[in-house]
């Protein structure tokens, strides 16, 4: 990582730290998912009727759609049939719970390599499409994984 430019670094840094490092704000998103059982997954719990596994699955459809932007790739090639909120049998399977879950950190992988060899001279530039510019969607997405990691810690509790 020593050849990325120093901003590009830091954003790594911002999107491993919420994801799965050491968090200053308490437990990341993977940390937060860490334990649960494929009953707990399956559990609809939030008030729009979403469980932990929608909400893992949520999150690896827009790491994937922040990479698509910032590849400029085409819509339509997610691992997963739809977009934003998935429809999961229930009950959820311990082997769709673990896809799900290879599912998150293979996007995280695939949106760190994107981040790590994108062009720092356009990160203030907005992809056609959008209303942010390419760092704001980086921030962003880091941002949407605090959220839902705290999501999902709540929805521990209720469990």
């Amino acid at each position: 990582m020593s050849q990325v430019p120093t901003i590009l670094c830091a954003l790594l840094d911002h999107l491993d730290s919420v994801y799965h490092g050491k968090a200053w704000h308490g437990p990341t998103l993977r940390g937060s998912l860490r334990g649960i059982t494929v009953q707990e997954a399956g559990k609809a719990l939030t008030q729009s009727g979403h469980s932990i596994a929608d909400i893992a699955l949520h999150c690896a459809y827009w790491k994937y759609s922040v990479r698509r932007r910032l590849l400029n790739s085409k819509r339509g090639t997610f691992a997963w049939k739809g977009s934003n909120w998935f429809t999961l049998p229930t009950p959820l399977t311990d082997e769709l719970w673990q896809k799900i879950l290879n599912t998150l950190d293979e996007e995280h992988e695939a949106l760190r390599l994107a981040v790590e060899s994108f062009p720092e001279s356009h990160l203030s530039r907005i992809p056609k499409g959008s209303r942010y510019s390419y760092i704001q969607l980086i921030q962003g997405i880091a941002a949407h994984d605090v959220f839902h990691a705290g999501q999902v810690r709540l929805m521990k509790r209720k469990n």
